[in-house]
Formats: C-alpha cells, structure tokens, sequence
C-alpha cells in the first residue's frame, strides 16, 4: 500500500490545495507514483473523466502536477451547491440526490466504506498519496460526523501537516488554537506546521516560530512566499473575479453568474496577448466586449432571473443587435433559447422565459449527461466562420435537453469517446452561437482562431505572438511551484514523516 501524507488547513483558502498540488510534483520529480486524494470536495468546477465520471477540478490540478490521468477515485464524493442551504451529492463520478445540508450531516458516514474502497484502490497502483483536507479540523460542531479532516486522517492513519494564512493575519493564533481545539489521539496525527504565503523579511518572523514550536508541541517545516502562480483555484475562493483589468484590444466579458461553474473553460483565453477576459456581474461593468460568453451555472432556472432582474439581460440582448458576438455554454446555451421547463424539479421547478436568441426549449430532466466528446466545428457563418472545421474536444455536464422549434445548424459534430456515438452538438443563428461542451476553446488553435476571427472583424491584426503553449505553460507553473516549496519546506523532515506514517 502506498505512503501517505495530508495537508490540512486553519480555514479555507489557507493553500491546501497548492501545497498538495507542489506536494505532488515534487514527489513525482523524485521518481515515485503519487497520487491526490480528496475524499469530499464542494465545489462547482467539475470535470468528466474518461470514463463518463464527475470529479472536482481541484483534484484533476493535482493530477496534472502528479503528471497522471485524473481519476474519480481521487475525489469519492463531489458537492456541487444547488442552493445556500442545499447540494447534488456525487458518490463515485455518479449523481446520489440532492440533500440539505442537515440531511447530508446525517448521511454522510454512510460514505465512509466509499471513501476507503476510492482511497485503498489508489493505494494499491501508488507509491504515494498526498490527502488533502478541505476548510478547519478545528470546526467543534462539525467534528464527530468528520469524514474529510481528522476524522479522514484516522481512517487512514495519515501523518498530517497544517497549513496557516499569514497573509490574512493572526497566523499563530490560527495554528495554535487549531491544535488547542483538537483531540489527544488527532493532536498525535499532526507532524508539523507550515505558514504559507509570507510576505518580507524571515528574520523578523523567526521569534514568533520558535514560540508557536513550543507552545505546539509540533515543529514548523517551512515558511512558505505568497506565490504568483497561474494555476486553477477552488471556484469558491478564486480571485479571478475581482481583478478590475484594462480592455485590452480584443475584450471578451463573461457574465459572472450567481452560480456560476466550470469557469476554467476560459482560462486559456486570460493567457493570450492583447485579449482581456472579464468577469462581469453588472450592467456597468458590460462596457462594449466584442464577445460576451453566458457560462455555465449550476442553476440555470435561478440564474435566468438573476440576468433578467440585474439588468444584464437587455443589456446582452442590445449588443446581439449590434451583432457583436454572444457565445453560451452549457447553462449559458440554455439560456438563450425560448424556454426553460423544469417539470420534475430538478432545479427551481415551472417554467421560464429564455432570452429567445435561439429557437430552442430546454426540459429538466432527472438523469444526467456526463460524457466526454471529440470531433469538429461545423460549417460555420458570421464572425466566427474561420472555426469551421477545427477539432473540438472537451466534456459535457447537464441535465436538460434542448429541441430546437425550428432547423439550426449545429454548431460542431461529435463523437462519445466511450461508445462512438456521433450526434450534432449545439446551434449558431447570425452571430449568437451556443454549446454543451465544456473545454470547447482548451485548444490552443481554437482559441487563437477564435481571437482572430474577433480581431478580423474589428481590422487588428494580432499577429502569431499572441499564440501560446498552453499546456507548456501549465507544466511551467507546477515546476515553479514544486522549486519554491523545495527551497521553503523542510523536505528531508517531510520524508521522514511520510516515511515514519502516522505514528
């Protein structure tokens, strides 16, 4: 069975995600199979596996540092928020029911024997496996039905590390109140303290770790920089959404949805010189994009008369009559159309209005489609003709189908890479086009063909210097990452805790 290591935290966005993710890569630099496992995740930045499975997307980050396939295993069970009060709970990549948050308490020890068959079946293929935990081990209301900190790290007998946010302030009180509120037998788990995201000189900070060590009873294994790395976040934590950026020459705006999901579809696009990508949530803050991208939303229904309510829609629905360019995705493609039903109540239950850019009515239904597709643009019209024909590869998530009350054309073909099965995804009318696939622009040739084509019509030319690896990009980053842990933690300290285990 393989080793273990696990990153827990004082609160959420604390970095655990980043230190399992630097974790991972530098295990994998120094020549062992390493694999990530979170055995509970909230979050609404999904992905498909190659198998039709839903997981977190933060697990898929850590997957890539790892330099593996991602694999539902690595993250058992998936919350995806329909509400403040409410998740789709996703077991094994396949959806549960849906459940209030005092259901789900109730519930989810029922999990436990999942959990460990994920984590074990990991175990056997794994030289090691970097656990990470999600929000405080301290939470004391919340401890006895744990299944994703302490509660996770003695199911396995995992050695844990705790990660403290000094850029937030009160990094010891955080760290040292989290050890005061935990048990004697969860106290003996922990093997050290890491402070993450330090900012100025060490030297002054050096007093301060040598009475958290004594006052703990665990050693502090590194002080780690605040690092400016282009990597995927928690969804709920991202900053991505408040950046104010200037409008570059081409500007694209994606509407900031309330429950907004799988926003990493547009990542690719924030790396291409001269694009600006804004994340926009106001009629003010719209200004004149050449392209406005309706996202994907794990509540179609609700966030339909967000846009409506918030002005956003008649403002979207004006620049389609100044034929800029409209691109839904997913949800986003959902709400173009004429209607949208929910009959069974999957989400809000009724019925409403669309934004009847496109002749189409989508109906919630209880079964999900969760697949993974390659194929082609169509033969495409309007600005973005030079797409026609290019590869499209990515994934869907959804439940609800979409009939078109009159003949559109597809907006590309494709094939299920499970079965085979070819069938037309998507529509495009004039210049409002929509997809279900997630992923759609993660080609480096799409996504340049599509700033081209936007470029084209405004009489810029970008140039091929705003063409860019994408993928040799990312894999700069986690090497980034695993140089600056190396240089910051305690690596030798580490491995011996990874080999000593939990005891």
């Amino acid at each position: 069975m393989a080793k273990a290591i696990m990153i827990q935290g004082t609160m959420s966005n604390v970095g655990k995600s980043l230190i399992t993710a630097g974790l991972c890569r530098i295990f994998a630099q120094d020549g062992y199979k390493v694999a990530p496992f979170k055995s509970q995740n909230m979050a609404l930045n999904s992905y498909i596996t190659k198998e039709g499975l839903e997981m977190g997307r933060a697990q898929v980050m850590q997957a890539e540092a790892a330099g593996i396939e991602p694999s539902v295993l690595m993250n058992p069970i998936l919350l995806k928020p329909t509400s403040d009060t409410g998740s789709q709970v996703i077991v094994n990549g396949e959806v549960r029911e849906n459940m209030n948050a005092r259901e789900y308490f109730k519930y989810k020890k029922q999990l436990v024997p999942d959990i460990l068959k994920a984590y074990h079946k990991l175990g056997e293929e794994y030289d090691i496996i970097v656990i990470e935990g999600a929000g405080s081990p301290a939470e004391i209301n919340l401890k006895t039905e744990d299944i994703v900190n302490m509660g996770m790290a003695k199911l396995v007998n995992a050695p844990v590390l705790i990660v403290g946010d000094i850029d937030r302030g009160g990094v010891f009180a955080q760290l040292l109140g989290t050890m005061q509120l935990l048990e004697k037998d969860e106290k003996g788990l922990v093997k050290g303290l890491i402070i993450n995201k330090f900012r100025g000189d060490k030297s002054i900070l050096d007093p301060g770790v040598e009475m958290l060590e004594q006052k703990a009873g665990v050693p502090v294994l590194g002080v780690t920089p605040y690092m400016y790395l282009d990597v995927e976040e928690e969804d709920s934590l991202t900053e991505r959404f408040h950046v104010k950026k200037e409008v570059g020459l081409i500007d694209i705006a994606v509407i900031r949805l309330p429950k907004i999901s799988n926003f990493t579809d547009f990542n690719i696009l924030e790396n291409i010189k001269g694009v600006s990508l804004r994340y926009v949530g106001s009629v003010s803050e719209l200004k004149n994009p050449d392209m406005i991208i309706l996202p994907g939303t794990k509540n179609t229904m609700e966030d339909m008369l967000w846009l409506r309510q918030s002005g956003l829609e008649a403002a979207v629905l004006k620049k389609a009559a100044e034929n800029k360019v409209i691109f839904g995705i997913c949800g986003g493609f959902q709400m173009l159309g004429d209607n949208i039903s929910d009959p069974d109540g999957v989400e809000a239950g009724g019925t409403i209005k669309g934004m009847k850019l496109l002749p189409m009515d989508t109906v919630f239904q209880g079964s999900k489609v969760r697949t993974r597709v390659v194929g082609s643009f169509q033969k495409l019209d309007g600005v973005l003709a030079e797409l026609s024909g290019e590869g499209v590869e990515g994934y869907e998530i959804h439940m609800g189908v979409s009939t078109f009350r009159e003949e559109l054309p597809a907006l590309s073909g494709v094939s299920n890479i499970i079965d085979g099965e070819r069938k037309a995804d998507g529509a495009y009318c004039g210049n409002v086009y929509g997809t279900y696939i997630h992923g759609i622009f993660d080609k480096e040739q799409v996504a340049a063909k599509l700033v081209s084509c936007l470029a084209k019509e405004k009489n810029i030319d970008m140039g091929q210097e705003s063409i860019r690896d994408y993928a040799g990009h990312k894999e700069m980053q986690y090497n980034i990452l695993a140089d600056t842990l190396r240089q910051h933690l305690h690596m030798e300290e580490i491995y011996g805790i990874l080999n000593a285990g939990g005891v």
